[in-house]
């Protein structure tokens, strides 16, 4: 990514302020103009600038970059322009990185897709949110779309009462937000099947009948008709507080058999090496210590001990678990712990408010947010706006940037297998059975709470071992 020269930057400034362009925006207008200068300094591209913009949003949809990230896009590249056209005198990067000027070809006009987006009119989301720690209430108004529209007002208040009461009960229970957004979503695909039927007049003949609907109409997998089950069970039981009933004879489908899709050492080193930074060393920690993916993005300065080489895992339900560094990667690990904290310093020179924090644990340790310990181990290269507070905050790597990653370098290393962030961690635990670790120990290191779920990788053993099953009899 290129950096942006001090002549342009401060022309592309001013038309941001003229335009009205909120500063929550501005770093991600500057990111998305630094991206399009890169991207036309590596490709040929045609003259016209309305086929550029063109084609750097199909390279966006190729990279999975959301609907209204490209809007963005296209807006930041619009206002460049126009700083260009007030611009008397170009910049020497400007002219090696963008089309010469023919004087004997008309002016392009920018694509009427983007001349629509008003400057004045523009209330884009950033490409990089808040996150877990961006309130429901800071997004209402907003004409992006919502990822938590299901926590939001709708047309029935009882049903409204009904989702409220929904939240408060997970929260209660210290249930993860993506549980609270899965159990809202389906509580509200519910309410709209019965069309806002009241929340007091349902019965168990209305779940059967919904799932029947999701089953035969909508066609839906056997995992996500038992989510569909489980969320309104939680609803009937610690929502409604009304008895769901026998219901044995409501179609519940049955999960097939899967068998985790595991990779050689040659696969995974295959996928490391078109890997860049920090990506790379990222897939070394899902695979050399099992680690899920929102638990290797979440992990803190605080949770290395590099002296007895163990790392702490905050890991699914709140439960902590130890596993070993792997001694490998221990230079690389140490290298990104100094650039933690020359960012570290770098954001406390500039007086940003830290990283954030779970729950209520900036209450209790108000100056945590700004302590080394506490910062991430994989931060956000940009800074998060908080609206509430008008306070700017570093957050930590987001998984989708990891999963992006990861396919463009597995489809470079053209494996035959689908690959994804947790393939590495069943390829963990099958390579430590094949070392013959006991099933216990894998267990733990995995952070099961049940054996029967670290069962599952005996069944990727035997195709891969040396030795064939044979008969007692033949020993």
């Amino acid at each position: 990514m290129l950096t942006l020269p001090t002549d342009i930057l401060a022309q592309y400034e001013a038309v941001l302020k003229k335009r009205k362009v909120p500063v929550s925006f501005h770093a991600d207008y500057r990111k998305w103009l630094s991206y399009y200068l890169d991207f036309r300094s590596k490709y040929q591209l045609p003259d016209s600038k309305s086929e550029q913009v063109r084609l750097f949003i199909g390279k966006l949809q190729d990279k999975k970059q959301s609907q209204e990230q490209q809007k963005q896009a296209a807006h930041a590249l619009s206002l460049f322009f126009e700083s260009q056209i007030r611009k008397k005198a170009s910049s020497p990067l400007l002219t090696s990185v963008l089309p010469q000027k023919d004087s004997n070809k008309p002016q392009s006009s920018i694509p009427s897709a983007i001349t629509s987006l008003k400057s004045e009119e523009v209330n884009i989301q950033p490409a990089i949110t808040v996150g877990k720690k961006e309130d429901v209430g800071q997004r209402r108004g907003r004409s992006t779309y919502n990822d938590w529209r299901c926590l939001e007002k709708s047309e029935s208040p009882d049903w409204d009462k009904i989702i409220d009461g929904l939240a408060a009960e997970i929260k209660t229970r210290h249930y993860s937000r993506k549980t609270l957004k899965a159990y809202a979503d389906w509580c509200r695909k519910f309410q709209s099947y019965l069309k806002n039927k009241p929340p007091e007049a349902l019965t168990s003949a209305d779940v059967k009948a919904y799932l029947t609907h999701l089953a035969v109409k909508c066609k839906v997998s056997a995992s996500t008709q038992n989510q569909a089950f489980n969320a309104i069970l939680f609803l009937y039981r610690h929502v409604l507080k009304k008895d769901f009933g026998d219901h044995k004879d409501i179609p519940r489908a049955k999960k097939s058999k899967y068998i985790p899709v595991v990779l050689s050492r040659k696969e995974i080193d295959d996928v490391v090496k078109f890997l860049g930074y920090p990506y790379d060393l990222v897939v070394k920690l899902l695979y050399g210590c099992g680690l899920r993916l929102f638990e290797c993005v979440n992990l803190r300065v605080k949770n290395f001990n590099f002296d007895a080489g163990i790392l702490t895992v905050h890991g699914k339900g709140d439960k902590d678990r130890t596993v070993p560094i792997p001694r490998k990667i221990v230079p690389e690990l140490t290298a990104q712990l100094d650039a933690v904290k020359k960012l570290h310093d770098e954001d406390l020179s500039a007086g940003y408010a830290g990283v954030f924090l779970d729950d209520s644990l900036e209450k209790k340790y108000p100056s945590a947010c700004k302590d080394f310990i506490w910062q991430w181990f994989f931060s956000q290269q940009s800074l998060t706006f908080v609206e509430v507070t008008k306070e700017r905050r570093r957050y930590h790597l987001h998984e989708t940037h990891v999963q992006l990653a990861l396919y463009e370098a597995v489809r470079k290393a053209k494996l035959t297998k689908r690959v994804t962030c947790h393939t590495f961690r069943h390829s963990f635990a099958t390579h430590l059975l094949q070392a013959n670790y006991d099933i216990r120990t894998i267990q733990e290191l995995l952070g099961h709470s049940d054996v029967k779920t670290t069962m599952i990788y005996t069944h990727c053993v035997p195709s891969r071992t040396v030795k064939e099953a044979r008969s007692p009899l033949d020993f």
